[in-house]
């Protein structure tokens, strides 16, 4: 075994036993590629991912290939869910490179870590021959490499990076329809989501564009998302039987999965199809949701409380084994009842699935067209089929299961309480409340020192394993938090949220740019100290911040918080209209900015049945915030014997509404 046989990281321990002298990412790798003058081989990934074991399986378990390796090189494995700060440094090599990103990342980097190659999955003789030609090209033309690597770096400092803007704009309407009809032509209009294949989620993008078509009322735009949400839950991303979601989709139909399933997207899926249910009331998403909470729960809720991270791609060392199924093993599962879930599934003794010759359950068209089709009551198919499911998911559970990174991270546990509580918003149901509780207790127990907070948490050893957090940790928890506020009225989750925004401040703020490094100032020091701007398939640490801090700075009424984020937003502005998918979750602040944002002030012994009752209404650009008692600087001289609502904007209040019916009236909002 090599010396990652010591580490926690379940990825790293899926490379224990490869005869490649593996370190984990530290001084004593870094230190040993200085005093023998070595390059370094940064190979980076995560437990789930499927071609990070096909490499594995092609190279790094190959004698030869790891000879090679061992005599020329340092390698260094890292779990990029640990270490995102490393990840984050030479994923911007290897696009500056070949202008593209992904998992598995290779890069080769000199002595002092500073890359002079990089890409993503390689062939296992293409590996070897990258190998021997740079490890020859470091040996004869070491100024050249030392060349190229400044050139590099100087590239991955300011990659991603922006001026700060001193003049604060006049934001308008226009700035948001330039953005939205540049983004226009990425769309697919006939199987929904962005583009055409490889297809991800990006259910920040959605929540945006879903916003956008409410206020703006935008027929066109507010029917591509209900295309996209509708083809995303009828495909073969999504689980039918067990519930949530897989990455991404290989093609451009959702129909087949790159079957790996994350914590991150499921989390923020379930706040994006909650909340479709608030704009769009359709029953899909209410099951959607409720599915895909029984998975979550079922398999990634520790005891304690915590979420651990992912489900891996692989079972039996095939990708996707575990969930797909041959016709006859339908048929002899189902019996009579087989024909029918076939047709309604698309399964085939073919195979619908033509590269593996195996079927993936996916839909296609409506119910109701199909019950019609083969001339049966829409109810009764729909019976048949519920049944046919719960057979079938028994089944698969007793099949060998797909590998648990059960490590638990601060900024995705973030994710998906937040998802907990934006199904309580939408659905009230206790038991969502419920579990939000106890992962928010979890979170504060185990994964929150003070005003810091750690970023993995160990469930075997019962401890953080690593106590550096970044900042998408504090801004995802610190979200969390003010969301959980906004569904109990409890005012100790905002106290939380503070402490932890005054310390990112403090330990990760830039005056001079006027942005967030996404390291500490007393993290560890690598060759770049960079700032997350664009949103991916999770959205920008930064731009997480920046609504956070507006949202507290209106809770609060504090003029720092305001400023930190209205300076953020003028900094990013010049880029948004380039780019809309990349700029999402900014767009929902600039969203708020046009149209303001309206705070909700609830108050009285019938707060809680008020708030739910207002819930039910599709108001996206607002703070709610009230309860029996508070001491919000908002909520001052409102408690009284009855209770009341007061709509705020603009720091101006209009009088106290006695119903919800006079609250939205003043709102002027409509549940379209």
């Amino acid at each position: 075994m090599n010396r990652l046989a010591n580490s926690t990281s379940p990825y790293l321990l899926q490379h224990a036993n490869n005869p490649v002298n593996w370190y984990p990412w530290g001084t004593e790798a870094l230190q040993k590629a200085r005093d023998e003058n070595k390059l370094i081989i940064v190979s980076i990934g995560y437990s789930a991912c499927h071609w990070c074991h096909v490499m594995e399986h092609e190279s790094f378990e190959d004698e030869q290939v790891a000879a090679v390796m061992n005599e020329f090189f340092v390698c260094i494995k890292v779990d990029r869910e640990e270490r995102p700060d490393v990840d984050q440094i030479y994923m911007s090599a290897v696009q500056l490179i070949s202008g593209r990103g992904g998992w598995p990342l290779n890069c080769i980097c000199l002595p002092d870590q500073r890359p002079i190659y990089a890409g993503t999955y390689f062939r296992k003789n293409d590996w070897t021959s990258l190998l021997f030609n740079l490890a020859d090209y470091y040996k004869q033309k070491p100024e050249d490499a030392l060349e190229y690597a400044t050139r590099l770096t100087e590239g991955i400092q300011k990659y991603e990076s922006i001026g700060f803007v001193e003049t604060q704009p006049d934001y308008t309407r226009a700035d948001l329809e330039l953005i939205v009809n540049n983004w226009k032509k990425y769309f697919d209009k006939t199987e929904g989501g962005l583009g055409t294949a490889p297809k991800f989620p990006m259910p920040n993008n959605w929540q945006f564009l879903m916003r956008y078509a409410h206020l703006f009322q935008d027929a066109e735009i507010g029917g591509l998302a209900k295309l996209t949400l509708q083809k995303m839950a009828d495909g073969g991303i999504y689980d039918h039987l067990g519930g949530g979601f897989a990455r991404y989709s290989v093609d451009g139909l959702w129909h087949v999965p790159h079957f790996e399933k994350m914590l991150y997207d499921n989390g923020q899926l379930i706040s994006l199809y909650a909340e479709a249910y608030t704009w769009q009331p359709d029953e899909l998403y209410k099951q959607v949701v409720a599915d895909t909470l029984d998975f979550a729960v079922r398999e990634l809720l520790s005891p304690e409380g915590g979420f651990y991270s992912a489900l891996d791609a692989d079972s039996e060392g095939v990708e996707g084994k575990f969930y797909i199924f041959d016709k006859q093993e339908v048929d002899a599962i189902l019996g009579a009842e087989a024909q029918l879930f076939c047709i309604y599934y698309h399964i085939t003794d073919e195979g619908n699935w033509e590269e593996e010759q195996t079927n993936i359950l996916f839909k296609r068209g409506k119910d109701a067209d199909l019950a019609e089709a083969i001339g049966i009551p829409l109810d009764e198919m729909l019976g048949s089929v519920a049944a046919s499911r719960k057979k079938l998911l028994e089944a698969r559970s007793k099949r060998i299961r797909p590998g648990l990174d059960n490590k638990i991270l601060a900024s995705w546990n973030g994710l998906m309480l937040k998802g907990l509580c934006e199904a309580y918003r939408t659905f009230n149901k206790a038991e969502y409340l419920s579990i939000a509780l106890k992962n928010a207790n979890f979170i504060t127990g185990n994964l929150i020192k003070g005003d810091r907070i750690a970023r993995v948490y160990d469930p075997l050893a019962k401890t953080e394993r690593r106590a550096e957090a970044f900042l998408d940790d504090y801004a995802n928890i610190i979200d969390a938090f003010i969301a959980l506020y906004e569904v109990t009225f409890d005012e100790q989750w905002l106290s939380y949220a503070v402490k932890l925004a005054d310390s990112a401040i403090t330990r990760y703020y830039d005056k001079t740019s006027g942005v967030f490094f996404f390291t500490a100032d007393d993290d560890e020091q690598l060759i770049a100290r960079k700032s997350e701007i664009m949103d991916g398939v999770i959205p920008a640490s930064n731009s997480v911040m920046a609504r956070n801090l507006k949202k507290l700075g209106l809770l609060f009424d504090n003029e720092l918080y305001l400023e930190i984020s209205a300076q953020q937003l003028r900094n990013i502005m010049p880029h948004m209209a380039k780019y809309g998918s990349a700029y999402s979750n900014w767009a929902m602040l600039l969203l708020e900015e046009v149209f303001g944002t309206y705070e909700v002030a609830i108050v009285g012994d019938n707060a809680e049945p008020f708030r739910i009752e207002m819930e039910k209404n599709y108001i996206p650009n607002k703070i709610i915030l009230g309860g029996k008692k508070g001491s919000l600087p908002l909520l001052q001289d409102k408690f009284s014997d009855k209770t009341q609502l007061f709509i705020c904007k603009d720091k101006t209040c209009g009088l106290p509404a006695a119903n919800i019916a006079e609250a939205l009236k003043q709102i002027g909002a409509t549940n379209i």
